[in-house]
């Protein structure tokens, strides 16, 4: 199979995976409007309350789409379709490639989807705005996408779903999805080395005007590197008992 077709199987198993695409596209705009539609005229932080929650719902609904790959990876392994790849000559970068890939797409789907959302609120930012946050947060769920084959290798099918949901749920309450619970001390510094942390402040930065600080381009490369790394070895060990 060549790199290109693999691709195309890929894309298109994800795209017909219904419930993949209720919950990390329709849910996180249904939270959106539930929230930000009776608050469209109020502010928080002295920002317009549907751009706040907007750019939080986007780093949510974009974790989600990506960490949600892991649930496909574990369903093919139990499957035996992992048995099946590994008798062919594709690389194991092609098929890292291709997961990373699709998780992607799914996420600059839901960015599309929310940004459109906040529009219809109201929102309006210039166009530097918008391809500035989008292109930050797509730079923050680098270590989410690593999180996603890890966990798929791991985990089984029965066991991925709630672990899936607590971890995304946790990472999201800690990194600020729904509103900062720490403004200093202890708990903020713990936020403050957390990838969601970043991904939240991704929306929050480049609204304001301003890049991410130098903290947060380490903070992110040193997840993704530990979770690369552990996915690869969890990779290989898996692939090892086929």
């Amino acid at each position: 199979m060549t790199t290109t077709g693999y691709l195309r199987v890929e894309v298109l198993r994800t795209s017909r995976n219904r419930m993949f695409l209720l919950f990390s596209l329709t849910f996180p705009l249904i939270l959106f409007f539930a929230v930000a539609g009776p608050n469209r005229h109020g502010s928080l932080a002295g920002v317009p309350f549907p751009l706040y929650y907007m750019t939080g719902m986007a780093a949510w609904g974009t974790m989600i789409a990506v960490v949600s790959g892991s649930a496909r990876i574990a369903a093919e392994r139990s499957a035996g379709w992992t048995r099946q790849l590994r008798v062919t000559p594709l690389p194991a970068r092609t098929y890292f490639w291709a997961k990373v890939t699709c998780s992607y797409l799914m996420a600059l789907a839901s960015i599309a989807a929310l940004f459109l959302a906040g529009i219809s609120l109201g929102v309006r930012l210039p166009v530097s705005g918008w391809l500035t946050t989008a292109g930050l947060i797509l730079v923050g769920l680098v270590p989410f996408a690593a999180l996603s084959i890890l966990l798929g290798h791991v985990l089984a099918v029965d066991s991925l779903g709630p672990a899936m949901g607590g971890i995304t749920s946790l990472l999201a309450l800690i990194g600020g999805v729904f509103g900062p619970i720490a403004t200093g001390g202890i708990w903020l510094g713990v936020a403050r080395v957390i990838p969601s942390y970043w991904l939240v402040q991704a929306g929050k930065t480049a609204l304001g005007g301003h890049g991410w600080p130098a903290e947060a381009w380490l903070v992110i490369a040193a997840w993704t590197m530990a979770l690369t790394g552990a996915a690869f070895r969890a990779y290989r060990r898996d692939t090892k008992r086929i």
